[in-house]
């Protein structure tokens, strides 16, 4: 394990030095900057500032500045709201974590379910609407499902918030502070579910089908085990390892796709954050949050791959 856990380590290294070439060259050789398109700086002033920050160096030279800063942990600094990269991404990555993780969590538990229980029932009924659900919920864009929940729910019936974390003026704290955020996730968690559940649904009902037809399975029944525990615990174990590929990229992707729902429902997420600094070109603030994605997927693909031998005991990771 500890052989195996230092190979990987050594493969994340390269990764994350290409994955900072390409963020950075992207974004650098990008015309325009947040000085270059501030109309209200003067021609002099624009020198200075591109002095002061660096941005009339060699692109060679400002790629090894910004590499060796982060490193150092230091993902630059914010033009627009001057402050570091890291103490904004501190102040808004955690609200976009909360709805990241429950959603997650929920997908993958709903996913499960559906995806064993219709594959047991193939063809059915059961199995019918949930094909014809899986289509849908991964048709349906989300700024649609977004402002549709928000008029259902919040302005017709008027039994959640519209948007944010908290309601305007609150003063809650303790129980009624975790109550009130809660009541406030709602309505983001149940978007961003509802359009990640489909596709992982459809992804583990494909997979049981494929391990109920093996030869374990058919020894299995002639065994005359039951047909839940077939299902259950051997069917789904076999299941899971090609669907935990997928959970390398489930949390990076989710945080990309909460930056829409962030907006719609005005949560106050590193989502907001990023579409504010790439409508201003903050181009420090744009490469650190990307910079941040790249390392979470490499850290996602690594747990990924310790789960496998969590899941399959035949497999070993030397």
């Amino acid at each position: 394990m500890k052989t195996y856990m230092f190979k990987r380590l050594m493969i994340m290294i390269p990764t994350l030095i290409g994955s900072s070439l390409l963020i950075f060259f992207l974004f650098a050789l990008t015309p325009g900057d947040y000085v270059d398109t501030n109309p209200k700086l003067s021609p002099e002033r624009k020198i200075e500032l591109k002095a002061l920050y660096g941005l009339d160096k060699p692109i060679i030279e400002r790629y090894f500045v910004w590499a060796g800063n982060v490193l150092r942990g230091d993902l630059g600094y914010s033009l627009q709201y001057q402050q570091p990269v890291t103490t904004i991404l501190g102040q808004y990555i955690w609200s976009s974590f909360l709805i990241a993780i429950t959603s997650t969590t929920l997908t993958w538990i709903i996913a499960i379910s559906i995806g064993v229980f219709s594959a047991s029932r193939q063809y059915s009924w059961f199995d019918s609407l949930v094909t014809i659900g899986v289509f849908a919920a991964m048709a349906l864009p989300a700024f649609f499902v977004g402002l549709l929940a928000i008029k259902i729910f919040a302005v017709d019936l008027k039994i959640l918030p519209p948007g944010g974390i908290l309601t305007t003026g609150s003063n809650a704290t303790g129980l009624d502070y975790v109550i009130e955020v809660m009541k406030h996730m709602i309505l983001p968690v149940t978007v961003l579910t509802m359009l990640s559940v489909g596709s992982l649904t459809r992804y583990f009902r494909t997979n049981i089908l494929e391990v109920i037809r093996q030869d374990f399975i058919r020894t299995a029944r002639a065994k005359g085990l039951k047909e839940k525990v077939i299902t259950y615990k051997h069917a789904l174990r076999n299941a899971l390892l090609p669907a935990i590929t997928l959970l390398g990229f489930e949390l990076p992707a989710l945080f990309g796709g909460a930056i829409i729902t962030e907006k719609i429902f005005n949560w106050p997420g590193v989502g907001q954050v990023y579409m504010q600094a790439l409508s201003l070109r903050d181009y420090p603030l744009l490469m650190g949050f990307t910079m941040f994605i790249a390392l979470l997927t490499v850290v996602s693909n690594l747990l990924a791959d310790l789960l496998y031998g969590v899941v399959d005991p035949r497999v070993r990771l030397k």
